[in-house]
Order: structure tokens, then sequence, then C-alpha cells
């Protein structure tokens, strides 16, 4: 699991906003079952690491089940690690747009939930701002009102170990992730 370490057995510790490596900067998108979106991620020249794991909820150490139920508030979500001075944060909101539907309301394919939901979750004020504007210059591009929650970063929690690329070791299809 890069950074973050592994534990076959247990989730990884949390990562709250700011706490990147050296040199690095973290983002948090949700758009769906995250296998697909974080296998989607790693092809970005730039992006170090990506996780998938559960974040904006209100339940501490959530598990797959707890999520999945819908009552913790949580988003299936990636945590990209990425190099700032190899690829901007605007385009991986570029590359967020293309691969999901931000239109639907809880919702990504044939997967219906609060925890499919489409988010930003931004990790400082200039993230944030980015967000914002990237949700102004692609809401052109599709006929129905973008839904995409966008809102600070809080404590991100690493989803268990098995969840974990996923389409890379199962050679199975990441979900849903669709291009637009």
């Amino acid at each position: 699991m890069g950074w973050l370490g592994t534990n076959d057995k247990t989730q990884a510790p949390p990562v709250e906003p700011g706490q990147a490596p050296p040199g690095l900067a973290l983002a948090t998108f949700a758009a769906g079952c995250f296998w697909g979106v974080e296998e989607m991620f790693r092809q970005i020249p730039g992006v170090v690491d990506v996780v998938s794991g559960y974040t904006a909820g209100h339940v501490d150490r959530p598990t797959y089940e707890q999520v999945c139920s819908g009552t913790t508030g949580h988003a299936e979500a990636v945590l990209v690690t990425y190099d700032p001075g190899r690829v901007r944060y605007e385009d991986l909101l570029a590359e967020l747009w293309r691969h999901h539907d931000p239109t639907t309301l809880n919702r990504q394919g044939p997967d219906v939930g609060s925890q499919y939901r489409s988010g930003i979750y931004a990790h400082d004020d200039a993230q944030l701002a980015a967000a914002r504007a990237s949700v102004a210059q692609f809401a052109t591009r599709f006929a129905r009102p973008i839904v995409t929650e966008v809102a600070p970063a809080t404590t991100f929690w690493p989803a268990e170990a098995y969840h974990q690329r996923y389409t890379e070791r199962t050679g199975r299809g990441g979900c849903h992730v669709a291009n637009w």
C-alpha cells in the first residue's frame, strides 16, 4: 500500500488532511466504487500512490460492511498521492470528470447509495478553490447539473487490504468507471 504501509489483517492507519510525505501532495476523490477509480488514477504520470478507502463520514475506523450499510456517512473514495512537480491538481480534477458521471446523486452505474456519491475533498484552500472552479468549468459538458460534493478533506480511512489494488491483483474490471 505504498507509503501507508501494509497489513493484511487490519486497515492501515488513518490519514489526516495535509499529511503528505515531503515533496508530495494529497488529493481525495469519490466517484463510485473505489476499485476502478483507484486503477484509473494509478495510470496518470506523476501519481505516486493511490489508496482505496472511506472519507467524509461520522464513524471512526469504518469497515467495508459498515460503509456498505449506508449508516456511516462515508463515501468510497481514493487518496491520491502525487508529485505536484509532475502533475497538477487541476489535471487530476480533469481526469475525475472524464471518468465518472457527476450528475447522478448517490449513484454510479449499478452502485446505489450515499457511499457511491461523487465528491472532491480538498486538502487546502487552493485545492478547494480549484475544485469549485473545475465544477463551474466542466458543468457545461453535462446535460444535467453536477451534484458532486465539494468540501474540505476530513480523515481518510484506508479500506481493508483486500480492496487495495483490487483490479491489478485480480485482473477483474474495476466496477464501472466510464469515459465521458
